[in-house]
């Protein structure tokens, strides 16, 4: 009989409840994918991120403007920016946006090498972001399309599936000596 069957021959049935993982006792050897995945979704959302802030604070380029409105339906296009017709509350939003990607790219390389707590800050924006998605969704009735939220809103939904996993809350947790 092996370990994981019961006297009768059916395999165990595990808890209702889990017990607190213990990374001390059984530490991953490996980065797991979880990890890679989670930190690879973070840097593109930076990236996303970034487009987006370009893309509101200048208007997309005509090839660009035509698969985004392919994409979401709508043909219309924008009116044109220039450089020279940026003002300064453009600069601010470009200047905070720049510092919150950059922000993000570091969380995504803290998250690579094992920082659980660059993980849970990731995961904690990822749900502000979501939710507040959902708040101008429901009660403003903002779309959600190509042009606007739906990129890096599947982005922070796959971040959160990626970072929240077993295998990667096991990692971030470990002692980084233990390993190899």
């Amino acid at each position: 009989m092996t370990a994981d069957r019961s006297a009768g021959g059916a395999p165990r049935k595990r808890p209702a409840f889990e017990p607190p993982l213990d990374p001390a006792a059984d530490p991953p050897r490996r980065r797991p994918i979880a990890i890679v995945a989670g930190a690879v979704l973070v840097l593109l959302r930076a990236a996303a991120g970034a487009l987006w802030a370009v893309s509101v604070a200048f208007s997309l380029p005509p090839w660009l403007r035509q698969i985004a409105g392919a994409a979401s339906g709508d043909a219309s296009e924008p009116a044109d920016f220039t450089v020279s017709d940026v003002g300064i509350g453009t600069t601010v939003f470009l200047v905070i946006l720049g510092i919150v990607c950059a922000v993000q790219v570091v969380l995504g390389i803290r998250i690579l090498f094992g920082g659980n707590l660059s993980r849970v800050v990731v995961m904690l924006i990822s749900v502000g972001s979501i939710s507040a998605s959902f708040v101008g969704w429901w009660e403003f009735g903002q779309e959600i399309t190509v042009r606007t939220t739906l990129l890096t809103l599947s982005l922070d939904i796959l971040v959160l599936l990626a970072l929240s996993s077993r295998d990667a809350a096991a990692f971030s947790r470990a002692k980084r000596s233990r390993l190899g």
